[in-house]
């Protein structure tokens, strides 16, 4: 973004960046709310964070990329290890988090709360 040999830099955070949908952006642009990312004491990159929601559509659709199928083809085996998962990322507590979830499940929302009621042993 500045030029010279911050490209392997930028090159290195990109993966992570993507990971959490973020944004890379120029240093100047960056708002109140990003990050500024500096490298051998000069700013190199901004980086601008998704909305906690935002963030839940990102991650579910890595699920999908990664199992190469819909979230609402799988088995429910494979669903219940999806909600666990979810579960430890902290998707819960976004809001709506479970009607995503479930959504993107093809399952209902009855479903869900029992899939985070038998990893919890309720």
């Amino acid at each position: 973004m500045t030029g010279g040999g911050d490209e392997p830099f930028i090159a290195a955070v990109k993966p992570l960046v993507d990971a959490m949908g973020g944004e890379l952006l120029p240093p100047d642009e960056a708002g109140p709310d990003d990050v500024v990312l500096a490298w051998e004491g000069a700013d190199v990159v901004a980086v601008r964070l998704p909305q906690l929601a935002d963030s839940l559509d990102h991650i579910l659709a890595a699920m999908e990329r990664k199992r190469g199928k819909p979230l609402a083809d799988l088995d429910r085996k494979a669903k219940q290890e999806v909600v666990r998962v979810l579960e430890a990322r902290g998707a819960f507590s976004v809001r709506h988090g479970v009607e995503t979830v479930a959504s993107a499940l093809g399952v209902s929302r009855f479903t869900v709360y029992n899939y985070l009621n038998r990893e919890k042993g309720v």
